[in-house]
């Protein structure tokens, strides 16, 4: 084939080319990105009120780092939707699909941290799943975890965040809780043997139903006498206090005891949209006691919002030599909750400039004007077009609610004319005013 042979085939490829993203992945124009930046700007100011430093780590990890017996598991379901790559030296590499791995990893390797460390970590996690309204394959979550402390204080503080960062939202939540040594206890007196095999059907209860979930247990070869055990126990609307009762298991009665501190704690606190949920179990196998999910009260979006639970043996694994590292965190799943802001918006913003500044044939002067709105904080667009009505037309589109006009004659009498977008109402007036009118 000669040189010109391949470039007519590569324009007609190029011509009949439809342009689309990747499946499950999203562009964002800036009325959802100012969305965005809200709840990002939120939880900042939560976490930093609360004491949580930020954290930035990889978005590629090592596949051995992520498939970790101690992290994920080889037998999690979020494994089995990792993104695999491999690079020009040939290892093996994943996209991360959370911040936990990421996290014990790094305090693997900084073993001088002051503990307890409480973190903060914001940015884009990736999975090849299902998808959904507020479910997609890139997605943004926010993390706030504390490493280094077994004490269910850690639990409350990070609830008592999730409750300020969703209360400044303007959103009403359900929590979910749970304990994975409650579940645990259940398993173990029903005569299931491996129990985190069992977790992971446990944890599709609501996805598949009971049915679903017996089939997942025959077919990892327990009869039914073990799947009526289990069941005796997990069911709806049983309380903690039947529980208590009724299990004999010491790592039960454990977890039990964890739960009832940190839930008597949160409603000594006025919290009332807490819900024990003994089915909760969370897919990753490294959780160890708590485990949360948030949701909406209004059930506009079906997806948990916010989510996490107390990994207290994965940072220890990971750092070797049988040190035990206690960890808890919560993640604010950011899609889902943007989704949910935008659905309530009447009127999306669409830019952050309160005023245009519009020349006619006084660029210099007009760029002088920018400048001086800016240094006084007022967040100001310049008219790139022209013709006065294609600038009018445009601040209008954008919802830019002044636009301000300086033309020669403006200029000779040293003031400028500002025009409120809304009203049509125009004022001339010096410069110094108009700010002071804008601010």
């Amino acid at each position: 084939m000669t040189m010109e042979q391949k470039y007519i085939n590569q324009n007609v490829i190029e011509k009949n080319m439809e342009f689309q993203t990747a499946k499950g992945v999203r562009d964002l124009p800036p009325e959802d990105k100012f969305i965005k930046n809200e709840v990002v700007e939120q939880i900042n100011r939560a976490t930093a009120l609360a004491g949580f430093a930020p954290l930035e780590v990889p978005t590629i990890e090592r596949f051995e780092t992520l498939a970790a017996k101690y992290g994920a598991g080889a037998e999690s379901d979020v494994l089995k939707e990792t993104f695999l790559l491999t690079d020009q030296g040939g290892r093996k590499l994943g996209l991360r699909f959370e911040f936990t791995t990421s996290l014990a990893r790094y305090v693997a390797q900084n073993p001088t941290l002051k503990l307890p460390f409480k973190v903060f970590q914001v940015g884009s996690n990736f999975r090849d799943g299902p998808l959904k309204l507020g479910r997609y394959r890139e997605f943004w979550q926010a993390d706030a975890d504390i490493v280094g402390s077994s004490s269910m204080l850690c639990e409350v503080d990070l609830l008592l965040l999730v409750e300020d960062v969703f209360a400044d939202l303007g959103l009403e939540i359900l929590i979910k809780i749970n304990n994975r040594k409650i579940l645990n206890g259940i398993l173990r007196q029903a005569g299931v043997t491996d129990v985190r095999e069992a977790l992971i059907a446990i944890d599709k209860l609501e996805k598949i139903g009971r049915k679903g979930v017996e089939e997942e247990l025959r077919s990892r070869g327990y009869g039914a006498k073990e799947i009526g055990q289990v069941f005796e126990f997990v069911r709806e609307n049983v309380s903690l206090d039947i529980l208590k009762r009724s299990l004999t298991n010491d790592e039960a009665q454990q977890g039990i005891a964890e739960l009832e501190e940190v839930v008597s704690s949160l409603q000594k606190l006025g919290f009332a949209n807490i819900d024990f949920d003994v089915s909760l179990a969370r897919g990753q196998a490294y959780y160890t006691g708590t485990v949360i999910e948030v949701y909406l009260k209004d059930k506009s979006i079906a997806s948990s919002v916010a989510a996490g639970g107390r990994y207290d043996t994965m940072i220890g694994s990971f750092v070797g030599s049988g040190r035990e590292i206690p960890a808890v965190g919560i993640s604010f799943g950011l899609e889902p909750i943007v989704d949910v802001l935008k659905m309530r918006r009447k009127e999306l913003v669409k830019t952050k400039a309160k005023v245009l500044v519009l020349p006619i044939n006084t660029a210099l002067e007009a760029l002088k004007t920018v400048r001086a709105l800016r240094e006084a904080g007022i967040a100001t667009d310049l008219a790139l077009l022209k013709g006065v009505t294609k600038n009018l037309q445009y601040a209008a589109a954008l919802g830019i609610p002044y636009v301000l006009i300086l033309g020669e004659n403006e200029l000779k009498q040293k003031k400028v004319l500002l025009r409120d977008m809304t009203s049509g109402v125009e004022q001339l007036l010096p410069l110094r005013d108009g700010i002071k009118k804008l601010r």
